[in-house]
């Protein structure tokens, strides 16, 4: 296939995967007080509004994150498809695997940032006010919050997806990676500082599910290393034979 005909292909595949994130983005905004009430259920307080602007916006989000979720899965088939015809069988094989593993580790980043924002961030928060001062919580400014916590991580979780991948270019190794694993710790704590509350507790929270991931992606890089060697190793002999 020439440059045009690669070209077309991306702009068809882009195409029905705006068509799927706008299906889910529909579906999202029907069952928005579903979706509004999962997230409220287990709160102690009431979210208000303070415009009606606030009221659309909690529509579109809601719909946005269903659209955004819902596409994922399909979005990570059209990539596969269009770089399949250059993969060996083996690595179509493996790569296609990677497809479940995306959703999951991002589903799982967001469940994750969930439960910590809702279990230890925000408690941590409100014990603060001590009587001091009238709570009144908009949902504009309560979801924004909450996306700036759990979008990160969900983002953060597919480190091992991407480290797998980009060792499987030649692109990344899992020497480079050890060699520079204080850097990335120093990274990573920093994000976890940016995305939690000032207490050392919770920081500590939060960074060390980030470190595990990293070290797990150095785990996920050898594998990947390896048997990227023995695959040339293999073709070598095969060739000079």
């Amino acid at each position: 296939m020439n440059m045009t005909g690669h070209l077309s292909e991306l702009r068809n595949r882009i195409i029905w995967t705006a068509v799927v994130f706008l299906v889910f983005f529909i579906t999202g905004f029907v069952f928005v007080k579903e979706i509004y009430g999962f997230f409220v259920n287990d709160l102690d307080f009431t979210l208000n509004v303070i415009s009606p602007g606030e009221i659309i916006w909690i529509y579109f989000t809601m719909a946005s994150i269903v659209g955004l979720v819902g596409t994922i899965p399909f979005l990570s088939l059209q990539i596969w498809l269009f770089v399949k015809p250059g993969l060996t069988p083996r690595e179509r094989k493996v790569s296609l695997a990677y497809i479940p593993a995306t959703f999951l580790l991002f589903t799982g980043g967001l469940v994750f940032g969930y439960f910590i924002f809702i279990d230890l961030i925000l408690p941590f928060l409100l014990s603060l006010n001590d009587g001091m001062f009238n709570e009144i919580f908009t949902v504009d400014k309560y979801f924004r919050f909450l996306l700036r916590v759990t979008i990160p991580f969900a983002i953060l979780f597919e480190i091992p997806i991407v480290t797998m991948f980009l060792t499987s270019l030649g692109v990344l190794t899992p020497a480079f990676m050890r060699k520079t694993r204080k850097y990335a710790y120093l990274i990573l704590v920093i994000i976890g500082t940016m995305i939690s509350p000032p207490d050392f507790v919770l920081q500590l929270v939060v960074a060390v599910p980030l470190i595990l991931l990293y070290e797990i992606s150095i785990f996920l890089s050898d594998i990947t290393y390896r048997r990227k060697q023995r695959q040339h190793e293999k073709f070598m002999q095969d060739d000079s034979e």
